[in-house]
C-alpha cells in the first residue's frame, strides 16, 4: 500500500516537472520571439527626433522667452540656437569647413508642427521596413538619405538655414519603389502594389509643394524641396543595393525527378567532395598521398 502511494506520488511529481518544463520552454521561445520583434518595432529615429527637439526647446528656454519677449523674439532666439546646434548653412559648410552640419541638421526641427509632420510618417515607415528588412539596412538608408538631401540642399540653397528630417524620411519613401521594381515579378496582387505606388506619388506631391519662405524670417526655408529630392534619390538608389531579396527559391533535385524505382549506386558522403560508391572509395584510397594517411 505504501509502495503504491509512493509510486503514485513520484509519478505525480514527474508529471508536474514535465508540465513545468514544457511550459518553461514555450514561455522562453515566446519571449525570444517577442524580444526580437520588439527590438525591430522600436521607432528609434522617431523617438530620437522627439528627444532632440525637447532638448532644443530646453536650451532655448522657449516658455520663458515667449512670455517675456513675445513670439517674434522667441523665434529669433530659436533660430540662433538651431544654427549653433547644427543647422545646415552653405557658408558654414563650405567656407568654414563645418561638414558635420550635413548630418546634424537632420535631427533638428523648427516647431512642433514640423516635428509631427515628419515623425508621423517616419513612425509607420520605420516599423514596417524594420520588420521586413532589419534595422541595420533601414538605418543605413535613413542616415545616408539625410546626408544626400543635405548635400543637394547646400548646393542649391545658399542663403537660408536648413533643418529637418524630411530628406531622410523621403529616402525611406524612395526605397519602397526600388523594392517594388526589383520584386515586381514575384507579386501576386499587382493591383495592391500599384495602389502603393500611387499612394507614394501622392505623398511626394503633397510634400513637395512649391518652395516658400517664412514670412517673419525670410532666411528660413519652410519647404526644402532640394532636400526632399536629394533624400528620395539617395534612398531610391540605395534600395536597389541594400534591400535586395531573392526572387526565386532553389528547387531541390530530388523533388523534381520522377521516382522510377531505380536505386542509385552513388552516395554522398559528408567529408568527400565527389559522390562515389563504396567500392569506388576503396579504389580511391590508392590516390591519397602517403602524407595524409595516419601513421
Amino acid at each position: 500500500m505504501w509502495i503504491d502511494y509512493l509510486e503514485s506520488e513520484d509519478g505525480a511529481k514527474k508529471n508536474l516537472e514535465k508540465q513545468w518544463s514544457s511550459w518553461w520552454k514555450q514561455w522562453s521561445s515566446c519571449w525570444k520571439q517577442w524580444r526580437s520583434c520588439w527590438k525591430q518595432c522600436i521607432p528609434i529615429f522617431s523617438v530620437a527626433n522627439i528627444v532632440v527637439f525637447i532638448v532644443t526647446m530646453y536650451i532655448n528656454n522657449c516658455p520663458k522667452n515667449y512670455s517675456e519677449f513675445g513670439e517674434t523674439v522667441c523665434r529669433a532666439k530659436f533660430l540662433g540656437r538651431v544654427e549653433k546646434l547644427g543647422g545646415c548653412e552653405w557658408d558654414k559648410v563650405v567656407n568654414m569647413g563645418e561638414g558635420w552640419r550635413l548630418f546634424t541638421c537632420n535631427w533638428l526641427h523648427w516647431n512642433v508642427q514640423h516635428l509631427l509632420s515628419n515623425t508621423f510618417i517616419l513612425f509607420f515607415l520605420e516599423i514596417f521596413l524594420n520588420l521586413r528588412f532589419g534595422f541595420v539596412r533601414i538605418a543605413t538608408i535613413y542616415l545616408l538619405s539625410g546626408f544626400g538631401g543635405s548635400i543637394l540642399s547646400s548646393l542649391f540653397i545658399r542663403q537660408t538655414l536648413c533643418a529637418g528630417s524630411s530628406g531622410a524620411v523621403f529616402g525611406l519613401i524612395g526605397a519602397i519603389p526600388s523594392v517594388i521594381i526589383t520584386n515586381w515579378t514575384t507579386y501576386t496582387n499587382k493591383f495592391l502594389t500599384l495602389h502603393t505606388l500611387v499612394s507614394l506619388i501622392a505623398i511626394l506631391t503633397v510634400g513637395s509643394l512649391p518652395d516658400r519662405t517664412n514670412g517673419s524670417n525670410p532666411n528660413v526655408s519652410v519647404t526644402n524641396n532640394f532636400g526632399h529630392i536629394g533624400g528620395w534619390l539617395t534612398g531610391f538608389l540605395l534600395g536597389f543595393v541594400l534591400l535586395l531579396r531573392p526572387q526565386f527559391r532553389p528547387v531541390e533535385l530530388e523533388n523534381t525527378l520522377p521516382n522510377v524505382g531505380v536505386k542509385s549506386k552513388y552516395k554522398i558522403y559528408g567529408g568527400i567532395g565527389d559522390a562515389v560508391s563504396r567500392s569506388e572509395r576503396e579504389r580511391a584510397l590508392s590516390l591519397v598521398s602517403l602524407s595524409e594517411l595516419p601513421v
